[in-house]
């Protein structure tokens, strides 16, 4: 069976998360619903990443194998044909060896969260932003995040219902962006890391959040860091800002 990686972009926002559910709709569902009206059969499609409720994806990959010989083209339009209307969208399509996995072949993953320093309610924006009503410090932020870069323990940063085996975890990056706009201010949360535990992103930033807006002094994320304890994190916050931007492989399958 012919095995393709797809490209996959999505807004979260109707969706309860990537994996596919019962009852709920997911976009792991969408895109297996889309392949049956191609070849008439149940699918099952694996992704880089199990997104949350309401996170989107913009760099999402996940893989599918089919009985024709598709062509990765014509696989990815005819997809998307089949997808509408649903907010989801195969980028691109790519031929892949037979043991190529979207999850376990992938050595580097990159989510964005996008913060709005803004007092207004958000309106054609909302669900793309974690808005909150007061100004940030994006360099207490930078000196907060400093503490999270490396190999550590993030059991504080931790769902209480990770499946994860281990809390073991290395950051590779962690940027903050300032992006000036006519209602406020963006703060673009930039992380990069072989994988992250469930809810990591949205408590670092959580965290980070209450330093930027001088709650906390940018040392108390160290001292959280190593209390190893789920209460003495931040808030965790909401996911509609969350990103899953990019995910890397040795080679390229989309080049």
């Amino acid at each position: 069976m012919p095995r393709y990686a797809l490209l996959v972009e999505y807004d979260g926002r109707p969706f309860s998360g990537w994996q596919r559910q019962s009852e709920l709709p997911s976009v792991q569902g969408a895109i297996e619903a889309a392949l049956a009206k191609l070849e008439p059969r149940d699918h099952t499609i694996a992704a880089a990443g199990r997104t949350d409720t309401g996170v989107h994806g913009t760099g999402q990959v996940a893989h599918c194998d089919m009985d024709k010989d598709w062509d990765p083209f014509r696989l990815s339009e005819a997809l998307n044909h089949h997808l509408r209307p649903a907010p989801v969208a195969i980028l691109r399509a790519a031929r892949v060896a037979d043991d190529w996995h979207a999850r376990f072949s992938a050595y580097e993953r990159r989510y964005i969260f996008r913060l709005l320093s803004r007092r207004a309610p958000l309106t054609v924006e909302n669900g793309q932003f974690w808005r909150v009503g007061h100004a940030l410090d994006a360099d207490l932020m930078r000196a907060g995040a400093a503490h999270l870069i490396g190999l550590h323990d993030f059991t504080t940063f931790r769902s209480s219902i990770c499946q994860a085996k281990s809390p073991v975890k290395t950051i590779d990056e962690i940027s903050i962006t300032e992006i000036p706009r006519h209602d406020g201010t963006e703060f673009r949360f930039f992380l990069r890391a072989r994988s992250f535990l469930h809810n990591q992103v949205r408590s670092i930033v959580g965290t980070l959040e209450r330093v930027g807006a001088g709650a906390w002094p940018p040392e108390k994320v160290a001292e959280v860091l190593a209390a190893r304890d789920r209460a003495a994190c931040g808030p965790v916050c909401p996911p509609q800002g969350l990103y899953l931007a990019g995910v890397e492989y040795p080679i390229n399958p989309f080049i």
